[in-house]
């Protein structure tokens, strides 16, 4: 009785490993199918697109680069990754405290996107940055073998399939920091369980809420530690360490100041006219989401008041009634100059950083389609200290 017992134990403990092998061959075809996929039509839109030519040029030679700046490395590396500008903020409290505790590790910086890597590729706290290759079987083998890390850490989001397979098939271990799961992300759909081979690589999630710990429990995933947000850790850091800028206060002067961040063309057309009907009593700071011509010239045309960009202040600034910041991360230091603040994306693809406004105690508004993925957009229209607004 028992021989049989073990016998339909065995056969059941075969169909089970059959059936993970079936998922994750199924996974790699259709996964690396995508990745092809993208990387041809991202080649076609480079020919036409700034952003996109940059993602691209970025990559050439990339394996050369990075052997030739790893080679004379000898001390033990961690890698961390962000997607974007966004991730790097929640990451960057990670390296320095990384950095600061671990001072004989060299730190790796990468980006997928290039509004992460282009605004932070000099970087002082990680000793070698640079884009990610594209997550393929061939490239993250050869990306690992380069890069020898000792340890890896993706921030938020970031679930690459080969990366993280070919990081624990070599038993390092891989760190999820600062990530937010909801019920609505694949990993819990029906067919859920083609995405969940890729969590099963990881070694530790640290979350941000409760509810992740929740939803990667129920689908037998307990390596979770409830840790959230680092991008507390680093507005706070903001805060108490934020320079003065002058050119800002000039232009405030004695005035009430409206200071929009991270502007999108859908927020352009709800603001614009609010600009323009009430350029005598606020004056309005703008700092767009993408720095290119086209959108700063749509900006101005837009608003029917006097306007300067940062790069052209001159004489008498505090006679404009809007300020255009035409550079990159000065964003997180303006809110200081206002008494009022729009955060940028929420008509669109989601919400931007809010937390850099609502550290300097001011009242928030953005827009009221996509913003209830962030927690705390929520807490904070639940506290009275933002609102949501569809016009």
């Amino acid at each position: 009785m028992l021989k049989k017992e073990n016998r339909i134990l065995k056969e059941n403990d075969i169909r089970f490993t059959n059936c993970e092998l079936r998922i994750t061959t199924y996974v790699s075809f259709i996964y690396s199918l995508a990745i092809v996929t993208a990387q041809l039509l991202y080649s076609i839109v480079a020919i036409f697109n700034p952003k996109a030519r940059l993602f691209v040029d970025g990559r050439k030679g990339l394996f050369e680069k990075l052997k030739s700046r790893l080679a004379a490395n000898n001390q033990p590396l961690a890698w961390v990754h962000c997607a974007s500008l966004g991730e790097f903020e929640q990451g960057r409290p990670i390296i320095e405290a990384f950095k600061k505790q671990l001072p004989h590790y060299k730190i790796l910086l990468t980006f997928f996107s290039p509004s992460g890597y282009e605004v932070r590729k000099n970087y002082p706290g990680a000793d070698y940055i640079f884009y990610l290759p594209w997550d393929t079987a061939t490239s993250a083998k050869r990306f690992i073998k380069i890069a020898n890390p000792a340890l890896a850490i993706f921030v938020k989001y970031e679930f690459w399939y080969h990366y993280s397979k070919e990081l624990n098939s070599k038993n390092i271990p891989i760190i999820s920091a600062s990530c937010i799961f909801r019920p609505n992300q694949v990993f819990f759909k029906w067919y859920g369980p083609i995405f969940r081979v890729i969590l099963k690589n990881f070694t530790h999630f640290f979350v941000q809420s409760n509810q992740s710990i929740e939803l990667l429990n129920q689908i037998g995933i307990e390596n979770v530690t409830l840790a959230g947000d680092t991008r507390f850790d680093r507005v706070h850091d903001i805060v108490q360490n934020s320079n003065p800028i002058d050119i800002a206060q000039q232009f405030k002067d004695t005035d009430k100041v409206f200071v929009v961040g991270s502007l999108w063309p859908e927020d352009l057309e709800v603001l614009a006219p609010f600009i323009n009907e009430n350029k005598d009593l606020l004056k309005f700071i703008i700092a767009p989401h993408e720095i290119s011509e086209n959108f700063l010239k749509e900006i101005e045309t837009s608003i029917h008041v006097k306007s300067v960009r940062f790069s052209k202040t001159g004489q008498h600034l505090h006679t404009y009634n809007v300020l255009i910041i035409d550079n990159v991360g000065m964003l997180s230091s303006l809110y200081r100059y206002g008494e009022f603040a729009f955060v940028g994306g929420a008509y669109g693809k989601g919400l931007h950083n809010i937390l850099e406004a609502a550290c300097y105690g001011v009242p928030i508004f953005f827009g009221n389609k996509n913003y209830e993925k962030f927690e705390e957009a929520k807490e904070l229209i639940m506290r009275g200290g933002a609102f949501s607004v569809a016009d």
